[in-house]
């Protein structure tokens, strides 16, 4: 639909905003972690695909939602080393990452330029 191309998914705007005000309404200690992590999570992963974004977000939010609820600390939903989560939690979702698409680039045309070698491996 060329609206969406022009303004973005209209579904992926709504998800967002969803998230957004689940994030808003968890407790302070839980928002600010939810946050921090939405922040990394958001520049670190260069998702270049907005649905798999929203479902890592939303993920997330579903995380720190239970972990209030349940009484969870902060520190036993993260553990000690808060990047290293980060990072754990971001490869459940590396099909979205522009990266993943130059990896696949990258191993189509070695494997191209393989078959145009024509195996003449002594010529």
């Amino acid at each position: 639909m060329l609206i969406e191309k022009i303004v973005g998914d209209f579904g992926d705007k709504r998800r967002w905003r969803q998230y957004k005000a689940r994030v808003k309404g968890l407790p302070g200690p839980y928002r600010a972690s939810a946050e921090a992590l939405e922040r990394y999570l958001i520049y670190f992963g260069a998702l270049s695909d907005g649905s798999t974004m929203m479902t890592m977000l939303e993920d997330l939010a579903d995380l720190f939602e239970r972990a209030s609820v349940d009484g969870t600390s902060i520190r036993s939903v993260v553990g000690d080393d808060p990047v290293e989560f980060a990072e754990t939690f971001l490869r459940n979702y590396s099909d979205g990452q522009w990266i993943s698409r130059e990896r696949q680039r990258l191993i189509k045309a070695i494997d191209a330029a393989e078959e145009d070698d024509d195996g003449g491996e002594g010529s």
